[in-house]
């Protein structure tokens, strides 16, 4: 019996809910605009050495007018510096900048 009681109740909500879905809307949706964003699958998006955003060239790229030539480096420790200022960064010392691991390439591009 009690199992009749709730199949009562529950066609009860079902019909007035449709009911009240037919004689009242809150709103239509007439248009919708779909917003994204895109970001480098990196730890940190600025350079730690040069302190300028990875997507952006580095200074000395700016300063030489080759932003085109200034590309990505990402370590096997997952930071990602300008390729120009680790080749610097390499000479004085192979370690990262921000963790201290030793310095080995993962892979480099844009």
């Amino acid at each position: 019996m009690a199992t009749d009681e709730r199949e009562n109740f529950d066609k009860n909500i079902k019909s007035s809910g449709d009911e009240k879905s037919k004689e009242e809307k809150l709103f239509t949706l007439k248009k919708w605009n779909a917003v994204a964003m895109w970001s480098w699958d990196v730890e940190c998006d600025t350079c730690a050495i040069c302190r300028v955003q990875v997507m952006d060239a580095c200074l000395r790229c700016q300063a030489n007018s080759k932003q085109e030539e200034c590309v990505v480096v990402w370590g096997e420790c997952n930071h990602s510096f300008h390729n120009c200022c680790m080749s610097l960064w390499v000479v004085q010392n192979n370690r990262c900048p921000l963790c201290q691991k030793e310095w080995v390439v993962q892979r480099i591009g844009r």
